[in-house]
């Protein structure tokens, strides 16, 4: 979570207006009068860096600060402090005093609401409770600051405090050994708990506000900038899940589209002239490096979703504007915007269930045509796709489907040397028993209870069909048409395609 840290009272120029006047007492209401307070706070953060040896960095244009904090972070041996100190020159909203002209030419002070580059005191520190996290103050008044957290690190040092073991993957969990308590965990995560973090380093910090400011009521208050809410499913197979990832992208390019970003986020989507949502429809896919992501926009919040490190699904819903889900931005707000942002990446993964499985399919494939290891080491042969023994029998499973009492150990003696071109009795009592073991091992026929007879499985059925196609229709058809003296559709594009590439390595200067 990304958060405002702000006084309330002084985020309009009337307030600070106030504030000069009847807090501090000044006669003209002008910025001028704030300089002080500024070049206090400003000495108080680097005293306190100082006072305590606390390493002060200079943030380079352009520079990670992420960065510089895992540094600091390598070398951290404690369980909560300061890491260091940053200061760095960013644009932000801020008030300066103008002159206005009266009627009669006379000028008066006037506080406007501007922006402005100025420093900012970042102080990245790690809480007992919550990790690595950091504070970010601008040192001009009113001193709006930004807190920005990790809720899934907090989780983590909850699960270990409640001695629950756990795996963990970067911002996720990848194996959770109690799973129902470790979700009652992440549930717990609140406003308190995060206004709690907040009022703990404040007190610890240099406060921009003296005790007499905040007596008067100019406290801190937190407001949500923004909120990321991630859902991390682990995959058994890394391979399969890369398949899997690959698929929904090429079959869900229309996830942008109104129709489907109202089914998303649960809002409404208006096209009419009169009534029109502001917003972008569309479906980005970024490339970075080999490890593609999917990303669907809708207003001001954004659905991303990507392999992580190979080995786990990560859908994550970022929102920057409470307001689009008529919510308002304070804290009280987050449980919630939490329960959007968890619905809509539930409701993301079921509009993207595809006509076909990838991973089923193949996994389907590797159960019928590699061979099975038992635990006790007995091995049971699969039936290879360009093994014409194996193609019979596929075959003959489409015949014996028809026969309504099953089949038995002679019928299916006498089949396959047909359609090897064999004499009926080629096959032996021996290699029918070994088929009906590869046949029943791999889930294609099952035994009919209290009977030596076998009946065709729907598996069975469907994978014979397809396989004996596939063989037959695309595999020799195919290898056929590309081998064939006479001019095919097949023939011509594979000349073509390896002229273009000849050409093209000839151009390249590289030996084919």
């Amino acid at each position: 979570m990304y958060l405002n840290v702000y006084v309330p009272q002084l985020q309009y120029a009337t307030g600070l207006v106030s504030y000069i006047h009847r807090h501090l007492g000044k006669p003209v209401a002008s910025t001028a009068a704030l300089a002080p307070l500024t070049e206090a706070f400003t000495r108080a953060v680097r005293t306190f860096a100082a006072g305590r040896q606390i390493p002060r960095v200079d943030f380079a244009k352009g520079q990670r600060k992420d960065d510089v904090a895992q540094k600091f972070l390598a070398g951290f041996t404690g369980t909560e402090g300061v890491l260091f100190t940053g200061r760095a020159q960013e644009k932000v909203p801020l008030f300066r005093t103008r002159k206005r002209r009266r009627d009669d030419g006379t000028s008066y002070p006037w506080i406007a609401a501007e922006t402005g580059v100025v420093n900012q005191f970042y102080c990245y520190c790690v809480d007992e409770d919550f990790g690595p996290f950091f504070l970010k103050f601008c040192s001009y008044f009113p001193f709006n600051a930004k807190l920005c957290l990790n809720g899934n690190e907090w989780a983590k040092r909850q699960a270990a405090r409640a001695g629950i073991g756990f795996t963990p993957l970067d911002n996720a969990f990848a194996a959770v050994d109690d799973v129902p308590a470790v979700q009652a965990i992440c549930h717990g995560l609140g406003p308190a708990q995060t206004g709690a973090l907040l009022r703990k380093w404040l007190a610890r910090l240099p406060h921009p506000f003296t005790r007499a400011d905040r007596a008067a009521g100019y406290r801190y208050d937190i407001s949500i900038l923004q909120a990321e809410f991630a859902l991390t499913q682990m995959l058994d197979k890394p391979v399969s899940g890369r398949i899997f990832f690959e698929q929904v992208i090429r079959d869900n390019p229309g996830l942008g589209r109104p129709d489907r970003i109202s089914l998303i986020f649960g809002r409404s989507i208006y096209r009419g002239r009169n009534n029109h949502t502001p917003a972008t429809f569309a479906t980005r896919v970024v490339t970075d490096g080999v490890t593609p992501s999917l990303h669907v926009p809708c207003k001001h919040a954004q659905i991303k979703q990507y392999h992580k490190h190979g080995r786990a699904l990560r859908t994550e819903t970022t929102i920057n504007q409470t307001t689009d889900f008529g919510l308002g931005k304070r804290l009280t707000n987050l449980p919630a915007l939490r329960q959007i942002g968890y619905t809509a990446n539930r409701r993301l993964l079921a509009v993207q269930r595809l006509s076909h499985d990838p991973i089923t399919g193949a996994e389907a494939l590797h159960a019928t045509c590699d061979p099975i290891v038992r635990d006790d080491g007995t091995r049971i042969p699969g039936l290879r796709l360009t093994d014409p023994r194996a193609q019979a029998l596929l075959h003959i499973l489409l015949v014996f489907r028809l026969h309504p009492a099953g089949f038995t150990s002679r019928d299916l003696r006498a089949l396959p040397g047909e359609l090897l071109s064999r004499p009926p009795d080629a096959i032996t009592p021996g290699q029918a028993t070994y088929d009906l073991r590869r046949l029943r091992e791999h889930g294609l026929i099952e035994r009919i209870p209290r009977t030596h007879r076998y009946q065709v499985t729907d598996t069975g059925l469907r994978h014979a069909m397809f396989l004996t196609r596939a063989h037959d229709r695309v595999l020799q058809a195919g290898l056929a048409q590309l081998n064939d003296p006479a001019p095919t559709a097949l023939r011509t594009a594979n000349r073509a395609y390896q002229a273009a590439l000849d050409d093209l390595t000839q151009r390249a200067g590289i030996a084919a």
